[in-house]
Formats: structure tokens, sequence, C-alpha cells
């Protein structure tokens, strides 16, 4: 069982790593801490893919000599050149004599070789403090690097009867200002958003990150239309944003409206039918994987939420739900979709309840029947 002392740490070194939640990918988040004496002398996470390590900032910040120091790290070290020198060799020249880490990195490059590197040269290594922890920050990289597919969470603002809308073909909000701020977050900490055409022809989103601080990263916007119906005059497609959009069609999709959205500056790509006329979505997945995408927020609609559960491809979800009910003019949170009883529906565990304003947020990680 690890010490308190050892837990107190790996926290602070858990507050450093969720400093990049949406920057780092498709590298995971990370953080680092180094401690000597009981003080902390040195800090520092991953900003960004392509440039330093937690370690290596740590170690770049750290105000006293670290010799005989311990360092802290919620993943392990890496022990292979990339686009970065391996954090192991640092950590061994700068000589710290203990490291404490949180959990094995899966990808096979590293799977161990970093603390067997360090333990073989004299570092006294301690593994998996608060390790649950620490995948939990980093599952869309965990599953990326098991499965090449992206993580995908499922988001939606319903009403207390389960309706996104008050009347079918109609806009209308169901939750407050506050998780409206909320949902930016997560689009913020997301690599793609997802919707399907519905979506766009309804609501005309911008599928935007919208901060108040300013600072929000827009997501990559994905919108699945198999026939490429929507209207290249929606906000999705002329808006001004850092990010790209990109649109899956069935492999029937006319070329004509296809060469059309890519004269706008929209990538393309054609996979096979799905369900109900849509698209296939292990084949969306797969490329999005692919293409470097770890992480995706399903936005909706309902027959969109409706195919992704019943084809268990939903890996967590936030349900914001408003203080009203809506009645059964409004669309459903799913649609074409049904479960014969409560031993074969999926359900959240894990489960998270937070107060937002007059709105409750659950969220929590999927599982399904056997």
């Amino acid at each position: 069982m690890a010490a308190d002392r050892d837990i107190f740490f790996m926290r602070l070194a858990l507050r450093e790593a969720r400093k990049g939640l949406g920057k780092t990918s498709p590298n995971p988040c990370v953080g680092a801490v180094i401690v000597k004496d009981g003080q902390v002398i040195g800090r520092g996470y991953h900003k960004k893919a392509g440039t330093p390590h937690a370690e290596i900032n740590a170690l770049a910040a750290a105000i006293l000599p670290v010799e005989g120091a311990t360092m802290y790290v919620t993943l392990e070290p890496c022990n292979h050149t990339g686009r970065t020198p391996p954090c192991s060799q640092a950590i061994l020249a700068s000589g710290i004599s203990r490291v404490v880490v949180g959990m094995v990195d899966p990808n096979p490059r590293v799977d161990g070789s970093g603390i067997a590197t360090l333990s073989a040269r004299g570092v006294e290594v301690c593994c998996g403090v608060l390790a649950e922890e620490c995948r939990q920050l980093n599952q869309p990289f965990i599953k990326h690097i098991s499965t090449g597919r992206p993580w995908v969470i499922l988001k939606a603002g319903v009403s207390l009867d389960g309706r996104l809308n008050y009347r079918q073909g109609k806009s209308g909000w169901i939750t407050g200002a506050r998780s409206l701020a909320r949902v930016h977050r997560l689009r913020s900490h997301a690599d793609a958003i997802l919707v399907g055409a519905g979506t766009v022809q309804i609501d005309d989103p911008l599928l935007t990150t919208r901060l108040q601080s300013g600072r929000g990263r827009d997501p990559l916007r994905v919108i699945l239309d198999g026939r490429l119906s929507t209207s290249l005059h929606s906000r999705v497609y002329t808006q001004r944003s850092s990010a790209a959009t990109w649109v899956f069609c069935r492999n029937d999709a006319p070329q004509e409206r296809i060469d059309s959205f890519l004269e706008r500056g929209v990538r393309v790509f054609p996979v096979d039918a799905g369900e109900a006329g849509g698209v296939s979505l292990t084949q969306v997945l797969d490329c999005l994987g692919h293409e470097g995408v770890f992480s995706v927020l399903v936005e909706g609609g309902g027959r969109i939420h409706g195919s992704f559960l019943s084809q268990r491809l939903v890996d967590y979800a936030y349900l914001f739900y408003g203080p009203l009910f809506a009645g059964d003019g409004g669309v459903s949170l799913l649609s074409g979709y049904s479960v014969a009883d409560r031993d074969s529906a999926p359900r959240l565990t894990e489960a998270r309840c937070t107060r937002l304003g007059e709105d409750i947020l659950l969220a929590g990680r999927l599982v399904y029947a056997e």
C-alpha cells in the first residue's frame, strides 16, 4: 500500500497533468513533481505534442539541486527517442534517486522499459500510486493505443422526460448557462465533436469552444451526412476557426456534392452505409483513430445517440438535465434504440452527480451487458 506521503505528492502531479487536458493529443497528459526533504522543488506538465515532457519541465523548473530527490510522475517515463529525447536518461543524468510512477505506459514503445532502465541503474522505483486516477486521466490515450479507435463521449442536454428539444424540427434550449459553460469546457478537452446531418439542419450550430476566459481550443468538427444533404451555407462550414470540418458520407453519395464540399475546404470521407441509411459508425471511428483523433464528443441528435449505443460504441456519457418537462413534441434522447429488460440495458458506472445552477449533470462510464 502506498504511503500517505506518496499519495499526497502524486495528487500534486495529477494536478499538474490536468493542465494539459485537451492540448497534448496524440500524447497523453502527464504531470511531474520533484520533492526533496519534504519540499516541492520542481513542477512540470506536458504542454503540447513535440514539446518537452513533464519530467523535463519539472527538472528545468527545479529551484534547488535535484540530486537525491524523489520525482513523482503520473505516467512511466519514456525510454525511447521520438520527437523528444528519452526522459529516463534525463532522470538518470539528474541524480534523482527515487521515482514514484502512477501507471505503466501502455504504449508498446515504452511498456515497462522506462521503469526497467531506471531500476537497472540503481534508481528506486515505486509504481502504481493512484494508478486508477492516472488511468482515468488518460482514457482516450489508453483506448487509442490498445484499439486504434478514439474514446467516445456521449453528451446531451435533456429535459426530465428525456427530450432534446420542444418541437420536432425546431431548436430549443433545455439547460441553463452553467451547463453551457461546462459543455464548452468538454469541447475544449476533446479532439473532435460529432453530430448528425439533422442537428446541422435544425440547430445550425457553430460547434466551437466559447469559454469566458477566451482560452478555449476548437475541436475538429465531424458531421455524419450520408447523402451530403446539409447546406454548404450552414455555419459549421462557413465560420472562421482554427479547427477543420470533416464530413463522413456514404460511398454512393453524389460526386458533384462531394466536389462542392471539397471546394468549400471541407474534407470528405466516403464510407460504407450503416444503420437506417446512415454511415458505418465503426468505419468512422476507425478512420478518426487512423487520423490521430483520440477522443470524440458525440452531441447528437437522437438517432446518432441511439446508433452509437446500439453498437456499444459509447465509452462515457455526460447527461445535463434541465428542471423541466418538454412533452412528447420534442426529439427523444435516443431514437431507434431499445432493450429487452433491465438486465440487458447498458448502464453508467462510477457515476457522478453534479449540481449546475438549476441543472443536474449525471456523468459516468458506460458498461454493457454480457
